[in-house]
């Protein structure tokens, strides 16, 4: 077993990094069930005290770093198109599953059968986070005149990244690049450009955020 305790301790903002880095490599290696915070702590060269300062719970660490493998908002593609900034942020998410957060994902999602408290922390965390993500491209389509908000319903929104994360589920990684056209092409392109769907249905959307 290697020993990760040699260095100097880590503070703030390279801390967390480095905890959350801890989380993930030791999910990949032994698992949740194996999971504890003292591996964590020596791994990312901290103490265990300091980790249960800030999550309570290995489920609360766990979703937290799997939150924080996602792209950060100051990433978010910006390139004034539609389809382009789809294309590319589906793109960014499935590098990240291509490394640590996928090697642990995969493990994770049998874990959740046993570990209820971990299912709910995970779907609140990486659902909140595929949404905060889309809608930030999303909004700038509307402000652009692309589509029409009232179509934006979060299960609308959350479309392309659930079927990216089934596809990676599914076959593993690296998501094909074809695969991510087809899924934007095909799927969310047709959805979020409609007009006035909610209108003629005569349905109401909700947590649409301006």
């Amino acid at each position: 077993m290697t020993d990760h305790r040699s260095g100097p301790r880590r503070r703030g903002a390279t801390l967390l990094h480095a905890i959350f880095e801890a989380t993930l490599a030791e999910l990949a290696e032994s698992g949740y069930a194996n999971l504890t915070m003292e591996r964590v702590a020596e791994r990312a060269r901290t103490s265990k005290a300091s980790l249960y300062r800030r999550w309570p719970s290995r489920a609360d660490l766990v979703a937290a770093a799997a939150g924080h493998a996602l792209p950060a908002d100051e990433e978010l593609p910006d390139t004034g198109d539609l389809r382009r900034d789809v294309l590319a942020l589906l793109r960014m998410i499935a590098d990240r599953f291509d490394g640590p957060l996928g090697a642990a994902a995969r493990g994770l999602m049998a874990e959740t059968l046993h570990h209820p408290e971990l299912g709910r922390e995970l779907r609140s965390r990486t659902t909140g986070n595929r949404e905060r993500m889309m809608r930030a491209i999303l909004g700038k389509a509307v402000r652009r005149g692309e589509i029409d908000p009232d179509v934006l319903t979060p299960r609308v929104v959350l479309t392309g990244p659930s079927l990216l994360q089934l596809h990676f589920l599914q076959y593993g990684a690296p998501v094909p690049d074809e695969v991510i056209e087809q899924i934007t092409d095909e799927v969310v392109l047709p959805l979020v450009m409609q007009k006035g769907w909610h209108r003629r249905t005569g349905t109401t959307p909700t947590g649409w955020i301006n």
